[in-house]
């Protein structure tokens, strides 16, 4: 199966993030104790430092191999059955659908079928009816849930997941143990961020006189999971992240993700997520969009894919805006243009090795995958043309994701050879692009397509523009004494999820970060697109491709809770006029009468008819 060690593969330790520290420690515990009721929100000891999960080498003979090598004969030699599982109990569709390797579409893994729209409203009431029982679970008894998932990931189920993101998703060894691996770190960090905000505590009143406190909701409703096929932790992350938070989620998986995905539902209800939190409903997209979208319950939308389809969803929740009980919450990434930026002051060989694993890990299927590169004339012909070529044409690509010098494997489906095979067409066929590099593709076994490489000799042209999701990378060479030009036309056309610069002159990079300011959620300096990390790189769209809601930092974990502000009074007010208006207690017509535990309260006597004698008039 493994034929060689992983190429490419080195030791990658990941480094340890900082303490978490709370926003409040401790809050004022002399007021709190004024109250003998119980506690209305919680608050944790921020002790413990955080880390990502270290990524497993696979060398040869090692037990991680050994148990993935298991696991992917396991795999393949059985043909899981995928059901559609609502508040515990599972249902078949009529339908049945096949899950196939997408280098070997005559080899499947896993059979399903799709929810129809009764049994979709069957999940929206269910959810609704889990939410209000599970939003009033503690937190700390959710945390404990998350964290016992995350060491199942990491441990027993691991495997599972890694050999079902090779197989189903066409990921290499390297590219579906980061997303494991990121997985583990969205269920392990996610609860300290939790821990972090209900620490916060609003300001107090220091004489004792009131006790403010905020307590984290849930949304009342239901929320809706929409997926992406290409990472297995983003997408358990889309329906777990407001669960987390007190909320009840319908999850639609990507049907090109279907297996990877269930056996990290699995994975969480042994954690003990309870029955109806999380409703898997594998869907037909549209019939999915259209349910959802028209129950007045809905609460909000959590999505990442392609900023066409999250237009769409937002189009859907417009027109039925009157008829909600809730202002639902869209969150949505969706990729866009990632572009790498070279100044003539870059190193050569890294921004070629970054651009090459930028564009083709993964055959450019990634949200953060760079799409275009540009290039200044003083450094293309000499230094830039010829290793970014010659290094692109040895790929290995043309065999299946398993084998571990393999590169990138094909793409995900048929629905996306078909829109690259037009893509490359049009590529042929314009006058403004030039193939330097591939630009074929072949889908008798597998849907492969060539890592290419096209020379564009017009911005204006539309694979500037537009997202391709394809190992595609366009080239743009630019006149060096045009560069603060390009930059512009940049920041204008390439709006995306991440960009990188690559140059020693300092005064160039801080020009740069002047210059993509708006178009691009992250920005790197000599470093690739890709390989964003939970909690140090949080990441997010900018501009037109996305909401920006940066998954991994407590700011998401926000977007998903209804925080309810509760002040208590221990000596209130009974007077009605104030000190200006020089209106005493006898005026007033009240008399005070002190409590048994010595406090001063004041009772109305009279219907206060001194008020209008001579000696108050208004001045």
């Amino acid at each position: 199966m493994m034929s060689k060690v992983a190429h490419g593969i080195v030791s990658n330790m990941r480094s340890i993030l900082p303490r978490l520290e709370a926003s409040v420690k401790g809050g004022l515990v002399s007021v709190r104790s004024t109250s003998k009721r119980p506690e209305l929100s919680e608050h944790f000891t921020l002790d413990e430092a955080v880390a990502n999960e270290k990524l497993l080498q696979y060398d040869a003979d090692s037990k991680e191999r050994n148990e993935l090598e298991t696991a992917l004969l396991g795999v393949l030699n059985r043909v899981e059955h995928v059901p559609i599982v609502i508040n515990g109990q599972e249902f078949q569709a009529k339908e049945d659908f096949q899950q196939v390797l997408p280098y070997d579409i005559q080899q499947p893994i896993a059979h399903y079928g799709h929810a129809h729209r009764v049994l979709i409203q069957m999940a929206i009431d269910k959810s609704v009816e889990a939410q209000v029982k599970w939003d009033k679970v503690r937190l700390s008894d959710r945390i404990d849930i998350w964290e016992r998932a995350a060491m199942l990931i990491a441990g027993r189920y691991r495997y599972n997941i890694i050999a079902a993101t090779m197989l189903g998703q066409g990921k290499t060894l390297r590219q579906a143990e980061m997303d494991v691996a990121e997985l583990v770190d969205f269920m392990r960090i996610n609860p300290v961020f939790l821990r972090e905000l209900a620490n916060y505590e609003p300001i107090s009143d220091t004489q004792r006189k009131c006790r403010n406190s905020m307590r984290l909701r849930g949304l009342s409703g239901f929320v809706a999971a929409i997926s992406p096929f290409n990472f297995t932790g983003i997408a358990a992350n889309l329906a777990y992240t407001p669960a987390l938070m007190g909320n009840s989620v319908l999850w639609k998986p990507s049907d090109s993700a279907i297996l990877s995905n269930y056996f990290v539902f699995k994975a969480l209800r042994e954690a003990g997520v309870p029955d109806g939190v999380v409703n898997f409903v594998p869907a037909e997209e549209t019939t999915f969009a259209s349910v959802v979208t028209q129950h007045t319950k809905l609460a909000g939308i959590n999505f990442t894919g392609t900023s066409t389809v999250l237009k769409v969803l937002w189009q859907l929740v417009a027109q039925n805006i009157n008829f909600y009980q809730n202002y639902p919450r869209l969150v949505g990434e969706g990729g866009g243009k990632n572009f790498h930026f070279v100044h003539s002051s870059a190193e050569p060989e890294t921004a070629v090795a970054c651009t090459i694993r930028s564009a083709f890990e993964y055959a450019g299927q990634k949200c953060s995958s760079c799409s275009m590169l540009y290039v200044p004339e003083s450094l293309w012909q000499n230094h830039i043309r010829r290793p970014l070529l010659g290094i692109t044409a040895s790929l290995v690509v043309r065999q299946d994701a398993t084998y571990c010098d393999c590169f990138c494997s094909a793409v995900i489906n048929r629905r996306a050879y078909d829109r690259i095979y037009m893509w490359l067409r049009y590529i042929d066929q314009s006058p403004t692009c030039q193939v330097l590099v591939g630009g074929s593709c072949d889908k008798r076994r597998g849907y492969y397509v060539d890592p290419t490489v096209v020379l564009v000799k017009d911005l204006d042209n539309i694979i500037c523009r537009e997202e391709l999701l394809a190992p595609i990378l366009g080239v743009y060479v630019y006149p060096d004494h045009k560069l603060k030009e390009t930059m512009d036309k940049v920041a204008q056309i390439n709006h995306g999820l991440s960009g990188s610069v690559f140059a020693q002159d300092e005064s160039f990079i801080e020009q740069a970060y002047d210059a993509f300011r708006v178009n691009v959620g992250n920005l790197n300096v000599n470093d690739k697109s890709t390989g964003l990390m939970v909690g140090q790189q949080p990441f997010g769209a900018g501009h037109m491709t996305g909401t920006s809601d940066k998954l991994g930092t407590p700011h998401s974990l926000l977007r998903w809770t209804s925080p309810q502000v509760i002040k208590e009074s221990y000596k209130p007010h009974r007077n009605i006029y104030y000190p200006y208006m020089q209106i005493n207690d006898q005026e007033q017509g009240i008399v005070h009468m002190k409590s048994e535990q010595g406090d001063v309260f004041s009772q109305d006597e009279s219907s206060f008819g001194h008020c209008n004698n001579e000696g108050n008039k208004v001045v």
